[in-house]
């Protein structure tokens, strides 16, 4: 058992934080970013999007309901280490069927608590989101932080091959309800007509993206993110959607050209980093936020409509908006600090978003875009 073992989290800056070991002995390296999500650290932890970095939740009290095989988000937790202020050792919750720190065990990953995450986030918020070196075994803290500064940085690195899938599949699971999910039959008989046909570019997708899909009357083909456009316009789709992941969009190879070649034939949805991929797509730039955006409260204005949503984000780059010119309009803003948060396609069924309409975790306040994509599809 690794509790109670000394660790440290060095920074690349010099900045070293002491504590004590949680899950997996040994030492893990990435990006260091919080998180301000209250709930939902499983879902968190087996996020694609978090290959290649360290979380640290704001959160005071991580592990409280342990960790069950039903609310995980892809096939294996990305997160490479974890970092919060108290690991409660002993779950309560009756969906429970392991510990935190066991499971973060069985997959490797190291975990440090005792350390004051509001320094630590104050300190990431000032000075921005950077290389860091989490230890159990290697204690020696100027040792660490010279390694930190060796980490490789996410800018012009292609991490979605890391997570993308290896072959396609189908996917017909809705809704978790108890007793199990609904399926595509269900959800078809329930809506009175056959269901559209979508293909998802896999780029690091979250399981609630194709339950969302699903349950709004969806069949769904996930393709590996290095298919062309042309293999999927050949399965006849009513609509394409391009995932969230890992990341610099700017160096995921071939994506943009991919996309670019299906905008204009068929629907396309994209979320974060889809929404970068099509930005891109269009002859625009993306780069990379000092610290990103990493939780379930941020504030986003609907510009069409006024409406303010409290989304679930998790991102690190985003879409320049003065790169688009008149090729696309800007839908959507976040109201902390004036990024792009959504975009549509001027003459065409193209949209995305930067933020998670699917949450999981997060607010509901967005899912209605799930909606919107297959009205889109619908219309002659």
């Amino acid at each position: 058992m690794s509790a109670g073992k000394p660790a440290i989290l060095a920074l690349a800056d010099g900045t070293v934080f002491r504590g004590k070991a949680f899950g997996a002995i040994g030492q893990a390296e990435g990006e260091i970013v919080f998180n301000t999500s209250m709930t939902g650290y499983q879902e968190i932890l087996t996020d694609p999007s978090y290959e290649g970095q360290l979380v640290a939740m704001t959160y005071p009290q991580i592990g409280n309901v342990g960790v069950n095989h039903e609310d995980v988000e892809s096939r294996r937790p990305f997160v490479r280490g974890f970092v919060v202020r108290e690991y409660r050792h002993e779950p309560s919750n009756w969906r429970a069927e392991q510990p935190l720190g066991d499971y973060l065990a069985a997959h490797d990953i190291p975990g440090i608590e005792c350390i004051d995450t509001r320094a630590l986030v104050r300190h990431l918020r000032d000075h921005g989101a950077q290389e860091a070196v989490l230890s159990s075994t290697d204690l020696d803290a100027e040792r660490l932080v010279r390694r930190a500064k060796d980490v490789p940085s996410l800018v012009g690195r292609d991490l979605v091959a890391a997570v993308t899938c290896r072959e396609p599949y189908e996917w017909t699971d809705g809704a978790w309800r108890p007793g199990g999910s609904q399926t595509l039959e269900q959800v078809t008989a329930a809506r009175g007509r056959p269901p559209l046909r979508v293909v998802a570019y896999d780029y690091g997708i979250k399981q609630n993206i194709l339950r969302k899909l699903v349950d709004a009357g969806c069949t769904v083909r996930v393709v590996p993110a290095t298919t062309s456009a042309r293999d999927v316009l050949s399965l006849r789709p009513d609509g394409v959607f391009l995932s969230n992941g890992p990341g610099d969009p700017d160096a995921v190879a071939g994506a943009r050209e991919q996309v670019a070649a299906l905008l204009g034939n068929v629907p396309v949805f994209g979320i974060c980093l889809g929404h970068q991929i099509l930005g891109l797509a269009l002859g625009g730039r993306t780069y990379k936020l000092k610290f990103g955006h990493h939780g379930g409260n941020q504030p986003v204005k609907d510009l069409s409509t006024g409406k303010v949503e409290i989304t679930a984000q998790n991102h690190g780059f985003a879409v320049d908006p003065d790169s688009l010119g008149a090729r696309a309009r800007v839908t959507h803003l976040n109201l902390n600090d004036r990024t792009v948060e959504g975009i549509a396609v001027e003459g065409q069924p193209t949209f995305s978003v930067q933020y998670h309409p699917e949450a999981s975790p997060g607010p509901h306040d967005a899912a209605y875009l799930f909606r919107r994509f297959v009205d889109m599809m619908e219309r002659p």
